[in-house]
């Protein structure tokens, strides 16, 4: 019996199999079923019924090609006939090249074009047309839509079709994970009847129903295993967290120095309703760059102190977690001095854990998290460590969570007596379709809204070939300094200092940008041109300290890979206003806060994501004055250019995270690989969408999230539905599980 388990090589032969497997990673019947058709070629009109101005799309085959010289103009023409095997109508190409190769007699195409009348013949200038690859019988052309596959190296598209076909031939039935009352409910046709709409369609209307059917399943799917971990969850226990009349919370707020938005109220009061009933809070705070999460954030850590516990702040890197823990002291005052000369009595201690500390300093700080003398602990991996224990870990907050693993975020959630409330903070703008499913199973709050006094960014794109736009560049970066303000300069390479120490390992807490937009998987036959080298910190740093623009300006360099003793005393110098240039690498992407700073430079901004330069230019404009940032890029390539000028034409961080998703693809959501890439014929891995689209298939997604709530609500181990739960835990191995459901 053939299932979506059999080896292709039992059908097809081990020749045609090796092929599919070396070229694609196609096994099984279930691989092959899984290729679906890039696209399909459609011939709605023949050659029969014709007139003037009628765009006709045909399958034809050419009858005959003739090139000759122009007489009134350079170069070749190409005059070919074409028939479908009635009626004959000639095409013009007014240049040969490129044609006269491709439309040899005897090739078979599709060709589209406006029709006109020539010396008393119907004629086609110039029509687009599409080879059919191996040939295309009479018979074909009569099965419908013609299914234009990925190339697989070494078989015709025709061939590759005809493999599909060999092995729906044979596969009598195949699983049905959707139950029958939603299939029912939604008009939706079985499985086995949707693989053939995909691969042999009658019409194209059975594609679209096919397609849909597909990606409802997966959405389905997916949903299904959210709503299960919710409802885990929802079982779980743990201590209502309510800050004490009087408390440190309460002093915090009398003495904020600004009002909070209505954004910001709206969620603390969202916060503090879940922090204090007995099922632990799993909340996502997303917001744009510089909405303000870092006082909600503290003012929930308040609330669990108030109440006798503690708080745990996770930082991605040492940059980030030193900034964290300067802000919140500063923030509060004699509060962060509890049990020391001249703190309040109602103060708490702030203590900071991070790898490159001294001994004596890390054994006092492990010695507050345990003794509960430090209400907050902030930290970066270090925090995880078994050494680190905690008196009553009350709230974890992890901020920039797609920058930790889930072993990670699960070991300092360990670290509590019972579970603590999760507070996830993201500066990343995420689309609705994203956060329904890769982060399905937590609760979502956004800030939009930005603080009073935050002062706008004006973006533009300067090209790197024009010296004098460059220059001027820099000739600005100097003009804000003058004024009293600061500048960044950013790079995706660190490069070497010609001490030979670059050449060491890329730090956790800084990776080189890489092209952060792959070629895609359709455009195969592009060339590929020799990498540019990227600018580096380094070779940025000795170009500004030769530029006269600059001359008399401090410039100073910050990586990952410096020792962090050297990265906190330049980022604490920068942010005194000692450096008036820092040129660095993305480690100044989250977090950074330097009010002073106005403009930004990113050298080879095409080397880096839309969301990743809206984070980058969220580092300026955040005081009084208007920020500026300008993007300097070199390459010419139509799709960077696209993105450089989406981000310079909007500050909004939701249609730019959008964008992003559309050019990128939306990666392995369950192992949280942030890069994106095209589907490659077979999906990119077991947690990959095969099918779905997270930019367009919004509403098939809350349709499958709507239906997935009610089937567990009603049959929460799924008994009633065994092949539903099957799919669920062949799709989604313990890994992928343990992933979504710790966000």
């Amino acid at each position: 019996m053939v299932d979506e388990g059999t080896k292709l090589d039992k059908l097809l032969g081990a020749r045609t199999a090796g092929t599919l497997a070396k070229h694609r990673d196609l096994h099984t019947v279930g691989d092959l079923l899984e290729f679906w058709p890039r696209r399909y070629l459609e011939h709605t009109s023949d050659l029969s019924d014709l007139h003037v101005g009628k765009y006709v799309v045909a399958v034809a085959e050419v009858k005959t090609a003739v090139t000759r010289r122009m007489q009134k103009r350079r170069g070749e023409m190409l005059n070919v006939t074409i028939t479908d095997g009635r009626n004959d109508v000639d095409l013009a190409f007014f240049k040969a090249w490129g044609h006269k190769d491709a439309l040899v007699p005897g090739v078979r195409a599709v060709f589209a074009g406006e029709v006109g009348m020539y010396r008393g013949r119907w004629q086609l200038t110039h029509p687009a047309y599409q080879v059919v690859e191996g040939g295309l019988g009479a018979a074909a052309t009569e099965r419908g839509p013609i299914p234009v596959y990925l190339q697989v190296k070494g078989l015709q598209n025709w061939s590759v079709a005809e493999c599909v076909r060999i092995v729906l031939d044979q596969l009598e039935d195949v699983p049905e994970p959707i139950p029958a009352t939603l299939r029912s409910r939604h008009g939706l046709p079985g499985r086995l009847q949707a693989l053939r709409g995909i691969h042999v369609p009658a019409a194209y209307p059975e594609v679209q129903r096919a397609r849909h059917r597909l990606r409802y399943e997966e959405a389905l799917v997916f949903q299904v295993l959210l709503a299960r971990q919710r409802a885990r969850r929802a079982a779980d226990r743990t201590t209502g967290r309510t800050p004490r009349e009087g408390g440190l919370l309460a002093a915090f707020d009398a003495r904020l120095p600004f009002e909070l938005t209505a954004g910001q109220r709206e969620v603390g009061e969202t916060l503090a309703r879940e922090m204090a009933q007995d099922v632990p809070m799993n909340r996502l705070l997303q917001g744009e760059v510089g909405s303000g999460k870092t006082v909600i954030a503290l003012r929930a850590m308040l609330a669990a102190v108030d109440s006798g516990g503690q708080a745990a702040l996770l930082a991605p890197t040492e940059v980030l977690a030193a900034q964290h823990h300067r802000s919140i002291t500063t923030m509060l005052g004699d509060l962060a001095e509890g049990g020391m000369l001249g703190g309040s009595a109602i103060g708490t201690r702030v203590a900071l854990l991070t790898g490159s500390q001294s001994t004596a300093a890390r054994r006092e700080n492990l010695l507050a998290a345990a003794s509960g003398d430090a209400g907050i602990v902030i930290g970066t991996h270090a925090l995880i460590q078994d050494k680190v224990q905690f008196q009553d870990l009350a709230l974890v907050v992890v901020d920039e969570q797609h920058r930790f693993g889930v072993e990670q975020r699960d070991a300092l959630r360990e670290k509590g007596s019972q579970p603590p409330h999760v507070l996830v903070m993201t500066a990343t703008p995420i689309p609705r379709t994203v956060t329904m499913t890769v982060f399905g199973d937590m609760e979502t709050s956004t800030l939009s809204e930005l603080p009073r006094g935050r002062s706008p960014i004006t973006t533009h794109v300067v090209p790197a070939e024009r010296a004098a736009w460059v220059q001027r560049t820099w000739e600005r970066v100097a003009e804000e300094v003058r004024a009293g303000r600061q500048a960044y300069v950013v790079c995706p390479r660190i490069g070497d200092d010609g001490t030979g120490s670059a050449g060491s390992a890329v730090s956790a807490d800084d990776e080189e940008v890489a092209a952060v937009v792959a070629p895609s998987d359709d455009d195969e036959t592009a060339p590929t041109a020799a990498p540019k080298e990227l600018a580096s910190v380094y070779a940025v740093e000795a170009v500004l300290r030769d530029n006269p623009a600059l001359a008399g300006l401090t410039i100073a360099v910050l990586h990952g890979r410096m020792a962090p003793e050297d990265k906190d005393a330049v980022m604490l110098a920068f942010t005194r206003g000692e450096v008036d240039v820092l040129v660095s690498t993305t480690v100044i992407e989250v977090g950074v806060d330097v009010p002073n700073a106005t403009v930004m430079v990113v050298v080879d901004a095409d080397r880096f994501g839309v969301s990743q330069l809206h984070q980058l230019r969220g580092r300026v404009g955040r005081g009084e004055h208007a920020g500026l940032c300008l993007l300097m890029t070199s390459s010419d390539a139509e799709s960077s250019v696209e993105r450089l000028e989406a981000v310079a034409g909007t500050s909004d961080g939701f249609e730019l995270a959008r964008l992003d998703l559309e050019l990128r693809g939306t990666g392995d959501v369950l192992s949280g690989r942030q890069s994106g890439g095209g589907r490659s014929g077979r999906a990119m891995g077991r947690g990959s969408f095969r099918f779905l689209s997270l930019v367009r298939d919004e509403e098939v997604i809350l349709q499958a999230r709507d239906d997935a709530a009610a089937l567990v609500a009603a049959d929460p181990e799924l008994t009633e539905h065994p092949v539903l739960a099957a799919a669920v835990d062949e799709r989604v191995d313990e890994e992928q599980a343990a992933f979504l459901e710790r966000g």
